[in-house]
């Protein structure tokens, strides 16, 4: 067996990688990807957002945008928000959750359909920031520039 010098072969990759979790660059689904998670108010307006690598659980993010937020009445959220720490903590904050439970649930939780309609709300938020290929195509190595990109083409589709 041929033993590789430190800084040659295998150890490149991992010297290539090294920054991609600052720069929030992950792995998802065999790319290296970012994901954007945005909360917004009732009118579809970027209230807060963050950037994290792709392979991070988009449930992750929900409770520091939340208490980055000024106090809400509801949260909409999809499928992938369905998990008994999140509502608890929705309910010690007094906040309603309108969230569709998972099919794995056995006893699933009520959903209020007429609130839940209007989540649709954020995803035409999405559609207009993906609507700028910069921000669609993340063209920015440093992940302080790309949320700089985002943060002003939000507040030009939003609040302009």
């Amino acid at each position: 067996m041929h033993r590789q010098h430190p800084h040659q072969g295998a150890s490149l990759g991992a010297r290539l990688k090294r920054g991609a979790w600052a720069q929030a660059i992950g792995t998802s689904r065999g790319a290296r990807t970012s994901k954007i998670h945005c909360l917004a108010d009732d009118c579809g307006r970027p209230v807060a957002f963050t950037l994290t690598p792709g392979n991070i659980a988009d449930i992750k993010m929900a409770i520091p945008l939340l208490e980055l937020a000024r106090p809400t009445k509801r949260l909409l959220a999809g499928k992938a928000y369905d998990a008994d720490s999140l509502r608890d903590w929705l309910g010690r904050q007094h906040i309603k959750a309108v969230i569709p439970s998972s099919a794995a649930r056995r006893t699933p939780y009520p959903l209020d359909r007429k609130s839940y309609s209007r989540r649709n709300v954020i995803e035409r938020l999405f559609c207009r920031l993906k609507n700028w290929r910069r921000i669609a195509t993340r063209y920015d190595r440093l992940a302080t520039n790309y949320m700089a990109a985002i943060a002003l083409v939000s507040a030009i589709i939003a609040w302009i």
